[in-house]
């Protein structure tokens, strides 16, 4: 069984081998704890300190209706062999534990987005503690920040890695190296300007090499999104020299070439006009021309009026769908991304 911690302190993150633990968080109502499952492995594959690779965290589950992130982490955290492994790995399968639990994007336990609560405050409620406890005590210990999402119920993406705007170029293009990893049909840059409190805002501004990246949607498990997200952390620690062999391709042999694509602005981000319907007429990751149909608008009060008709204002790709057909006025209807400007 993991080994229970009530001080971050008590976490030996130079011991070699592989250890469990659990987290405690003391609930703010109750005399209980919110567990946060956590795996430190230092490889024994060899090597002296100063030519040791960089360290690697993967987080899953920052939100809890997303599963694929989960998945992987928690599988990693089992199969990875300190024997064949060389350096540091932080796992951390559901940074989110009470909306993991209930299957929920915010934490019920204090009604607190996980991907919002950054940089975290050792004062506030147990999102924000924990929030601290990855800016204060595991972003210290790597220079790899990986957290897997998935559109849960919010939107339905095609398989894609992602990252913000980095005005530093031997960052920017190393985080795109390491993006490409993940053998998505996709690598999103977007915007730095949606919300704030985003952990990969925060490790990006620290300066690490950070990815996320969406593998799925709908609360479900899917198979190719989950099979991104593990063999794509594989492929992280290949790279880095952590474990031995190839990088591995994912998809199928013949697929077309990762494409890197461009959401940076806001108004990249289309709201839905009025509540509704969503009929989409296209598919994610489709090509599509400035003035093309994306779909229908359904108003059931009159059922006899037509549509209205969603087009795209720009060319691009499909990269975000809204995924329930029943939308709110204002929420994210469509994304169309483009190629980066060069």
């Amino acid at each position: 069984m993991p080994e229970v911690i009530h001080d971050p302190k008590q976490i030996d993150f130079e011991k070699p081998g592989k250890h469990h633990y659990q987290a405690a968080f003391h609930l703010d109502s109750t005399w209980g704890y919110s567990l946060l499952p956590l795996t430190v492995i230092n490889g024994t594959r060899g090597g002296g300190a100063p030519s040791s690779p960089p360290a690697v965290v993967a987080f899953g589950g920052t939100h809890g209706n997303e599963y694929e992130g989960q998945v992987s982490v928690k599988r990693l955290c089992h199969d990875l062999d300190t024997a064949a492994l060389r350096g540091r790995v932080i796992l951390v399968p559901q940074l989110s534990p009470g909306a993991c639990t209930a299957n929920l994007r915010v934490s019920p336990l204090d009604g607190v987005n996980m991907n919002r609560a950054f940089p975290g405050d050792p004062g506030g409620t147990i999102s924000y503690r924990i929030a601290d406890f990855v800016k204060r005590y595991l972003f210290p210990q790597v220079h790899v920040v990986l957290d897997i999402h998935s559109g849960g119920m919010e939107g339905c993406f095609p398989f894609c890695s992602s990252f913000h705007p980095i005005p530093d170029p031997a960052q920017r293009a190393e985080i795109e190296r390491v993006a490409r990893l993940f053998d998505t049909p996709f690598i999103l840059v977007y915007s730095s300007d949606m919300t704030s409190g985003l952990l990969t805002d925060e490790a990006e501004a620290e300066g690490k090499i950070t990815i996320g990246g969406e593998f799925g949607y709908g609360e479900s498990t899917h198979v190719d999104g989950t099979r991104h997200a593990y063999e794509g952390i594989k492929n992280v620690l290949r790279h880095y020299g952590l474990l031995d062999g190839a990088i591995v391709r994912i998809r199928e042999e013949g697929s077309e070439p990762t494409r890197l694509v461009d959401a940076a602005n806001l108004d990249d981000y289309v709201p839905t006009p009025r509540d509704g319907v969503w009929e989409p007429v296209v598919h994610l990751g489709q090509r599509v021309e400035a003035g093309e149909l994306l779909g229908r608008l359904h108003d059931f009060s009159d059922h006899s009026a037509p549509a209205l008709e969603i087009r795209t204002e720009r060319a691009g790709w499909v990269l975000m769908l809204h995924f329930r057909a029943m939308v709110a006025k204002g929420a994210t209807l469509y994304v169309v991304a483009r190629e980066p400007a060069t």
